[in-house]
């Protein structure tokens, strides 16, 4: 018998990705009349949510740190 071999990919843009779509077009063809600055506001979410865990992680560590040198 043969196997079956299943490949599951997750792919797409996700919301994020299609919010700033949607305001670059949007931009582009002069329905808002916002900065590029936050045109490009939606590309930021996933820097700012990788910076927080980072900041979290490090302040935990020094915390953790510190309490075992009690």
């Amino acid at each position: 018998m043969r196997e079956k071999v299943v490949v599951k990919s997750s792919g797409g843009i996700g919301l994020c990705g299609a919010l700033a779509i949607v305001f670059i077009i949007l931009k582009l063809v002069g329905v808002i009349n916002w900065s590029w600055l936050w045109v490009l506001c939606p590309l930021w979410i996933g820097f700012a949510l990788f910076g927080t865990i980072g900041i979290i992680i490090i302040v935990v560590a020094i915390i953790a740190a510190m309490l075992g040198k009690n």
